[in-house]
């Protein structure tokens, strides 16, 4: 055992778990030059898809073409291993268009791998880590199951699910982080010892089926995107191929089986403790919220490529594996469904987000970040995006400069952190575009124009990236300004004005007047105007045309929107640059509520802004804090 603890000198970040969060932790942190060491307690299953086969999304989407934009991995991963692409809600406004694909869940997993390993300085080591050791409020070290205690400048405790954790089926319970894989058992309490607060949160997955069991004649498919789009801005394959999902749906037969369950619930018999998440239930907590709903629709989603296994994506349960598998033969197409895993729930402890900092460093803990799971997110992209945040904010830690933050107005992944950091959450926190305030600002297809910058000056984008996106950005304002700068008249416009609905023209007009118009699409124009054509065709790009023709079409058409929230961001920031000190104690600040008071003196805001968003704070809370801050 000497020999084998020898093999470990001191770290400068230990990343404890393998999941989603844990992956791109190491990434950021190994590529920013750390030594990393990854201790996972199963290296074969890194970032594994323990819920449905899918990335991105509505706002999940979004999520991680940021993470892309920044230099993370997931963006990438995700497009090698896509087997159907869509676009959606395109039918509605740019601001919510959100891409999401189906993933081939193993080869996800092994492409993880294959990048991980590829970095030098990012060691692996499988086993489970029980124990941290804190000297003077300062992490020290992790001790293992096998007894052997590492040393590392920084911690990162990604451990998705797995802490204490409890798997339900009906009445049957057992400890575990994931089907067939152990729970974590010790180093929630080894945290708590620290003053760190732990709760139980709840969450579950779905039964997968044979798809050799299924009438697909009975079922409506749902097809991929025809022009299939991906994650990455740099370039990845689009999928030349794809496969198909299916629909179908319950009807009251299958809800009066359901239903006869319920005594045996874990849910319902008070067996489960933990809150579970409001946006993705369970289909006996659909069966009670909404009564009077007669049925509810389920997408069948395959699992990969050369794998019959099929997730019912609508379906997730704890109830009985008996009363699943007698439900699911009264659906459509399922009349012959056999099981191949029940869907279950899980209960596990989380740390409530409010003891961290915006770097996601823990208050209590100096050089301890949580990220992931253990915060309350739910979902593969929430977990990622911490895991990239901590990622670089240790290093950044180490090297002694200041925490890397992004605002809500610059990303959702700032919307999530400073959700979570302020707020906090009592129940799995799940992102939706409903939650940033500037979404119009913050759009899938400009996360490159906002964020791979920032990427670039934190070290983690290279500079030949960096110069791809600059010369995107110099490329939409040459478009813009061209199409400002030259007008059309009706006899060469007119033919295609009619086509499109909308009025001919009785003068000259701009180009880019023409465009605003709701009617008249950018890409009409360039197909037909051949002197527009040429010029684009001039830009030395390594995107694509339309990527460049579609964002300036967006700036045009919705100037107006985008320039309010911009003056609105601008309102806000003047909020965000008055600092409050890290040390102020709030309870004796005469003329706060005492509830503003104690939850000022529990979240300790960096400024006015963070202030105002806290729940409970008031604006009356708000003008005091701005008089003690011109004393």
């Amino acid at each position: 055992m000497n020999n084998i603890r020898k093999m470990f000198e001191k770290y400068d970040i230990i990343v404890v778990g393998g999941g989603h969060a844990g992956c791109e932790a190491a990434i950021a942190a190994g590529k920013l030059g750390g030594k990393v060491l990854l201790i996972s307690m199963s290296l074969e299953n890194l970032a594994f898809m323990s819920c449905n086969p899918a990335m991105g999304g509505i706002a999940k989407g979004q999520i991680l073409r940021e993470i892309d934009a920044l230099g993370g991995m997931s963006g990438i991963v995700s497009d090698y291993t896509t087997i159907q692409f869509r676009m959606l809600n395109r039918s509605k406004g740019p601001a919510m268009w959100s891409p999401r694909a189906q993933i081939d869940r193993l080869e996800f997993t092994r492409k993880w791998r294959q990048i991980i390993e590829s970095v030098e300085n990012i060691h692996l080591w499988q086993d489970t880590v029980e124990e941290i050791k804190v000297k003077n409020d300062k992490f020290y070290s992790v001790k293992t199951k096998l007894g052997i205690e590492i040393k590392a400048h920084c911690c990162i405790i990604t451990s998705g699910t797995f802490l204490n954790a409890r798997i339900f089926i009906g009445k049957n319970w057992f400890e575990s982080g994931r089907l067939g894989e152990k729970a974590s058992k010790g180093l929630s309490e080894s945290i708590k010892k620290y003053e760190i607060e732990s709760e139980k949160l709840k969450t579950g997955t779905s039964v997968r089926i044979d798809g050799r069991s299924i009438d697909f004649t009975q079922l409506d498919e749902q097809k991929g995107d025809h022009n299939p789009g991906r994650f990455s801005f740099r370039n990845t394959a689009r999928p030349k191929k794809q496969r198909s999902c299916f629909l179908t749906y319950t009807n009251p037969l299958v809800h009066e089986i359901l239903k006869k369950g319920f005594k045996d619930s874990p849910l319902y018999q008070g067996m489960i403790k933990g809150t579970g998440p409001r946006y993705c239930p369970s289909i006996e907590d659909k069966l009670v919220k909404f009564e009077d709903r007669q049925r509810h629709q389920l997408f069948l989603e395959p699992e990969g490529w050369n794998t019959y296994e099929y997730y019912i994506n609508g379906f997730s349960s704890s109830l009985p594996e008996n009363i699943q598998y007698k439900a699911l033969r009264k659906i459509k197409g399922l009349k012959n469904a056999r099981i191949i895993k029940p869907g279950y729930g899980i209960e596990y402890d989380f740390f409530p987000p409010i003891q961290l900092n915006y770097s996601l460093e823990s208050k209590k803990i100096e050089n301890l970040f949580f990220a992931g799971q253990v915060n309350g997110t739910t979902g593969y992209e929430e977990a990622a995006c911490q895991g990239l945040m901590a990622g670089i904010n240790s290093v950044r830690k180490i090297n002694d400069l200041q925490p890397f933050i992004l605002k809500r107005s610059e990303a959702y992944i700032g919307v999530l952190i400073d959700d979570l950091v302020t707020k906090g959450t009592m129940e799995p926190y799940r992102m939706f575009t409903s939650r940033a305030e500037y979404r119009l600002l913050l759009r899938q297809s400009n996360a490159d124009l906002r964020l791979t910058e920032k990427g670039y000056n934190v070290g983690f984008c290279s500079r030949t990236r960096f110069n791809v996106v600059r010369k995107k950005i110099n490329a939409i304002d040459r478009i813009m300004e061209y199409l400002t700068n030259n007008k059309v008249e009706g006899r060469i416009i007119d033919d295609i004005l009619e086509e499109a609905g909308s009025t001919r023209l009785k003068i000259k007009c701009s180009l880019r007047d023409l465009i605003k118009r709701p009617q008249v699409s950018i890409f009409k124009l360039y197909e037909t105007l051949n002197d527009f054509r040429d010029f684009v065709e001039s830009f030395d790009l390594k995107y694509t045309k339309y990527d460049v023709l579609e964002e300036a079409e967006i700036q045009i058409k919705y100037e107006g929107y985008i320039k309010k929230e911009k003056e609105m961001v601008e309102k806000i920031r003047k909020l965000e640059d008055l600092s409050l000190e890290k040390d102020f104690d709030y309870m004796n600040l005469s003329g706060l509520s005492l509830e503003a008071r104690q939850k000022l003196q529990e979240i300790k805001p960096r400024n006015i802004g963070q202030a105002s968003r806290i729940s409970g704070i008031s604006p009356a809370d708000i003008s005091v804090l701005l008089i003690f801050l011109k004393k």
